[in-house]
């Protein structure tokens, strides 16, 4: 690559050499494509974010951006040729205001760092994807990443108030807001949340922030079927409790979690479903109670609140874990469908009968609560009968899911795998306003190229 990519940027964050290019060419999306790039390049200010984006329109060279490479879809992945722009070195949390109950972040910051230093005054960030220890802000914001407490509190949308962003024509625009309320003009920055990089170039990020949460109180109940307890989240959602979290871990999970971490989870329940309720003082026992019941009226074989932080907190961790542990099994693609609370039940019950057809291991985790299920699809390494049958699988899972009234993706994004899906569920009509607006910021087609619409 000519220098005069980045003559204004330091070298020593401009990577060219293969080995290092290495580990920006793809996420965690197991089977999704990815090419090699020309170069990957770690700014640390917008200025540089937006000299590298008029680098590219000069050159018309593709731009990918790129938070922790968490992300499940492909969204970030790297097509040949591209300009791979890598924000871990723009990671610094701004400013924390305490009196508007706002943050101000770069894109690279950690979710969970953030969460830390809003704790330490008194306030929460409430989005926590279950990768919150390693996922960024700006990759949430790109996805759109919604997490454990989305039930209740929503997702990472209803957190953004502001961004700053290079545009398709390399200017840096404000869009949004630092206030309370405000409607000058259309959503934009409401439209780059999800966008994946295909829209604009995220170089700032300001979020609302809320007061600290009250303490949470855990429900456990164990489950002898996947749809047993899907059947007690319907019976929660219709009590009209709302839980800070509701959560399903099955077998395959909880055993791979076991096989790493000793926890000792599987000897007791084929599935698992945890639920919080973090509404203060009595009125809170009482609705963890009746979480409690409608586990038991759904014919969970134990349930309890509990008495022990530790232990919950445990159980939560699993529930976290669940994904790193099923792949050291072998490649594992992830599912991310959404449907009505009422249809969860059924969407369980289709997804092992897909499983059953197909001849294909599939675990199952879930934010239950909002209907938002993550079945997790396993084949053996090199086994390329698997992998297709997996694949068949999957597309199986995304009909299922629109048939349910649901959509293909509650929070990791399209990306790569899902636009078939995607497409399906949208039609004609929409999909052309969506690529209506993607030509309108995006003329020369240079942002994050080949995902979410296609070419």
């Amino acid at each position: 690559m000519a220098n005069a990519a980045v003559d204004d940027i330091p070298a020593r964050r401009v990577l060219t050499d293969p080995a290092g290019l290495a580990r920006y060419q793809h996420d965690e999306a197991e089977w999704a494509p990815y090419g090699t790039p020309l170069a990957v390049v770690r700014p640390q200010s917008t200025e540089e974010v937006r000299d590298v984006v008029r680098h590219c329109l000069a050159h018309r060279i593709a731009l990918v951006p790129r938070g922790a490479g968490t992300g499940l879809s492909g969204g970030a992945n790297a097509v040949d040729g591209a300009i791979v722009v890598s924000f871990e070195d723009m990671n610094r949390i701004v400013r924390i205001d305490p009196a508007e109950r706002l943050a101000v972040v770069q894109p690279g910051v950690v979710n969970d760092d953030l969460r830390a230093a809003s704790a330490e005054r008194g306030l929460w960030y409430p989005p926590d994807p279950a990768s919150s220890p390693w996922s960024t802000i700006g990759g949430n914001v790109a996805t759109n990443a919604g997490g454990m407490c989305c039930v209740k509190y929503g997702v990472t949308r209803d957190y953004v108030l502001g961004l700053e962003v290079v545009n398709g024509l390399g200017e840096v625009v404000p869009l949004g807001r630092r206030t309370a309320k405000g409607v000058a003009g259309y959503d934009l920055a409401g439209l780059m949340v999800g966008s994946e990089g295909t829209l604009g170039v995220i170089t700032e990020i300001t979020v609302r922030l809320r007061p600290a949460r009250p303490q949470e109180r855990t429900v456990a109940g164990y489950f002898s079927s996947v749809v047993a307890a899907g059947e007690a989240v319907s019976a929660v959602t219709a009590s009209g409790v709302i839980p800070s979290a509701l959560e399903l871990v099955d077998r395959h999970c909880l055993a791979a979690v076991d096989a790493w971490k000793k926890m000792g989870l599987s000897a007791d329940a084929d599935v698992v479903l945890l639920g919080r309720v973090d509404t203060p003082g009595a009125e809170g026992d009482a609705e963890a109670e009746l979480v409690r019941e409608c586990f038991e009226r759904a014919g969970a074989t134990w349930a309890a609140v509990s008495t022990d932080q530790q232990e919950a907190d445990a159980l939560f961790q699993a529930r976290r874990l669940a994904y790193p542990a099923l792949e050291r099994l072998g490649p594992v693609l992830t599912e991310d469908v959404c449907v009505p609370r009422t249809a969860v039940p059924e969407m369980l019950a289709r997804i092992e009968r897909t499983a059953a057809r197909h001849d294909i291991l599939v675990a199952n985790i879930a934010h239950a609560g909002d209907g938002n299920l993550h079945p997790l699809i396993i084949t053996a390494p090199g086994d390329e009968a698997a992998r297709a049958r997996a694949q068949s699988a999957f597309e199986d899972i995304l009909d299922d899911a629109i048939a349910l009234g649901g959509t293909v993706t509650g929070e990791h994004g399209v990306g790569l795998l899902k636009m078939r899906g995607m497409n399906k569920e949208l039609g004609s009509a929409v999909l052309g306003m969506h690529h209506a607006v993607k030509a309108a910021l995006d003329p020369h087609g240079i942002l994050n190229p080949g995902k979410v619409l296609g070419g």
